[in-house]
């Protein structure tokens, strides 16, 4: 889901997000509030979880983390229901909405309807003047919502045609859950760039961003929700549709490289395994005479653990994780930025003293992160420091929901090799080829006419037209209410 902030009035895509959604089975919304805590590292910005109990649905939707939202007994047994959707957010910049918290509902001329959203529409500022000027009027500043006017101005009967028509008008990556007071609907893009999954617990039917929120509650995997898919599951069982043209697959490669959680299964690849294939890879092309190779924890970990083992290089643990600190580019300032990097980690100096030292990460964004990474490292005694990335260099913001900063913030898109390592303040700076990156993936390398996942974040390479963004932003003035909490 992505939220369209004004930021001097201009419209800014702005999270990625997880989604869970359960039916058949009593108790929906704790199971839910379960599998969000799973999925708690694709949004810690807000949480929300909408269940249906057949005659009323319920809501609750909350600024903060899932544990924070879903943890007393009250607020449990409100949320009633054989069924439920839930949601959880991530925003990188600007202030958080009361009102953009999903999952968003609705009522329609069938019934109510519940929908939350991964991802980012590519033309929903296009789509919004057109629905402004036919007399809609918008509650949020979230693209959800003009999801949620196209279906109601659909002249279909059936909400499943409803839902078909309004994609078939809409442009981005995304997956989608819905829940209706009959059935829930769940559904990717036609290029899958967004992950979705189902499973299965007993008679229940799931479908989730990720593998890891069914082992949480002891669900099987079944499969996962083909690109273009439309699943329904209603009391007849489970039915798919495929309404729209084929597309070629483009899987987000930076869900192998960072976002999932590495327990889950992508795409029918073990996300853990990539990342130390990533790192085996990363060691081939770019090694260099060290003592140790230390990862920046927790996402540099198996890249780290792979390099190391190629290599042939002790593996160790010289910076130690505070877990109880978020992600750092996810902060609003530089400040914030900075402070949140020192709480985050901490050298474990008796161990890098007069070591030649790799450190491995997976990406660098704007580079605050390793900046102070380098300094804490060489304040420990290291004797050199080599910085390895699992990532081809981050050159160009994402429009699909994983959000980057803007390209003149990105660091790769400032400077060259050279320029970038002597900013972060290492010896020697090298990231992994964007055909070792493919390799890694099982593939022979990256097909230049037809790649074989979305890199558009290292490439430049959009698969999906960015209609918004090519047109002029100084027009995208969205919202002039100031909410405060």
């Amino acid at each position: 889901m992505t939220t369209l902030k004004t930021s001097k009035n201009l419209l800014l895509p702005e999270e990625e997000c997880g989604l869970f959604g359960i039916y058949g089975m009593d108790d929906a919304a704790t199971h839910t509030a379960l599998g969000l805590h799973a999925l708690q590292h694709r949004g810690q910005e807000a949480a929300g979880i909408v269940a249906y109990d057949g005659e009323q649905f319920h809501s609750h939707r909350a600024l903060g983390l899932v544990g924070d939202n879903f943890n007393s007994a009250e607020t449990m047994s409100q949320l009633k229901g054989n069924m439920a959707i839930g949601h959880v957010r991530y925003s990188t910049t600007g202030g958080t909405l009361l009102r953009n918290i999903q999952p968003l509902f609705a009522d329609f001329k069938f019934g109510g309807l519940a929908i939350a959203h991964n991802g980012n529409l590519t033309n929903a500022y296009k789509i919004r003047q057109e629905l402004v000027q036919r007399g809609c009027l918008f509650q949020s500043t979230s693209d959800t919502e003009t999801i949620i006017h196209l279906i109601a101005i659909s002249e279909y009967g059936r909400v499943v045609d409803r839902i078909t028509d309004a994609l078939g008008q809409i442009e981005g990556a995304y997956s989608l859950l819905t829940i209706t007071q009959k059935k829930m609907i769940g559904l990717r893009d036609p290029y899958g760039v967004r992950p979705l999954v189902l499973g299965r617990l007993d008679e229940a039917w799931i479908l989730s961003s990720e593998t890891c929120a069914l082992d949480i509650i002891g669900a099987e995997f079944v499969r996962d929700v083909e690109p273009g898919e439309i699943v329904v599951i209603d009391d007849k069982g489970l039915h798919s549709l495929k309404p729209f043209n084929k597309s070629p697959n483009r899987f987000c490669i930076f869900e192998y490289i960072y976002f999932a959680r590495p327990d889950s299964i992508m795409e029918g690849r073990s996300v853990y395994d990539v990342r130390k294939a990533i790192g085996a890879e990363l060691a081939r092309e770019t090694h260099v005479e060290a003592d140790l190779v230390v990862p920046v924890p927790d996402s540099g970990v198996p890249a780290a653990i792979g390099y190391a083992r190629q290599a042939k290089v002790p593996f160790e643990l010289g910076i130690i994780r505070n877990h109880y600190v978020g992600r750092t580019f996810i902060e609003p300032s530089d400040q914030i930025r900075h402070l949140g990097v020192r709480l985050k980690h901490n050298a474990n100096a008796a161990g890098l003293k007069d070591k030649r030292v790799v450190l491995v990460d997976d990406s660098i964004v704007r580079g605050t992160t390793s900046v102070k990474i380098v300094e804490m490292v060489r304040s420990a005694g290291a004797k050199e420091v080599h910085m390895r990335i699992s990532s081809p260099p981050t050159a160009h913001p994402c429009f699909y929901g994983i959000d980057t900063p803007q390209q003149s913030e990105l660091l790769a898109a400032q400077y060259d090799l050279e320029a970038m390592a002597k900013h972060i303040g290492v010896d020697t700076l090298a990231f992994i080829s964007s055909d070792g990156l493919y390799r890694a993936l099982g593939e022979k390398g990256r097909e230049m006419t037809a790649p074989q996942y979305c890199d558009a974040c290292f490439t430049g390479d959009y698969p999906i037209p960015l209609v918004d963004h090519d047109q002029d932003p100084a027009h995208h003035q969205l919202s002039l209410l100031d909410e405060h909490d």
